[in-house]
């Protein structure tokens, strides 16, 4: 196929138009008016009278009622943790203490467990939920709990929490 002399069949042609058209086409789209819903006011007749536009003061509520409520896994942390492996090895059997310092009691605390090389390179992530209840200003351990499968090479083990329920 030709064309005014050139023809569009060559690779070279082909490779210096697509990206002048892409460069070209982007720049169209960059100049266009950008048009905001609601900034455009809808079609009306011309002969009809425009409402009035009333502004109504906000509701500013104090800053006592917008506080950002705190949220449970702020107040909870993992004390002291190890773990061992169970099942022909192939387990990951943690032990851990859950500490409460939050004024109230919190339920199914999730953990998220990170297992690694004795390098330091990552291997697993599991992740459990405990259906228990730890008290407020408390604490409770968690001795042998089954997190999951882990691979055979994991030698260390970084548990942290993810996400607890408030009572």
């Amino acid at each position: 196929m030709r064309s005014a002399g050139w023809s569009f069949a060559s690779s070279r042609v082909r490779f210096a138009v697509l990206p002048a058209i892409a460069v070209a086409g982007c720049s169209v789209w960059l100049m266009l008016p950008q048009s905001h819903s609601a900034a455009t006011p809808s079609a009306a007749p011309a002969n009809a009278n425009p409402a009035p536009i009333v502004d109504a003061p906000l509701d500013i509520a104090s800053p006592e009622t917008t506080a950002p409520a705190k949220s449970p896994i702020d107040g909870l942390r993992i004390s002291s943790q190890s773990w061992r492996r169970g099942g022909l090895g192939s387990k990951a059997l943690v032990t851990f203490t859950l500490r409460n310092g939050n004024d109230y009691a919190v339920k199914d605390v999730e953990i998220a467990c990170a297992f690694a090389r004795r390098d330091g390179s990552h291997l697993t992530d599991r992740r459990r939920v405990i259906p228990d209840v730890v008290n407020m200003k408390s604490r409770k351990r968690y001795a042998g709990m089954l997190v999951g499968f882990v691979n055979v090479n994991a030698n260390k083990a970084k548990c942290s929490l993810v996400t607890a329920g408030r009572i």
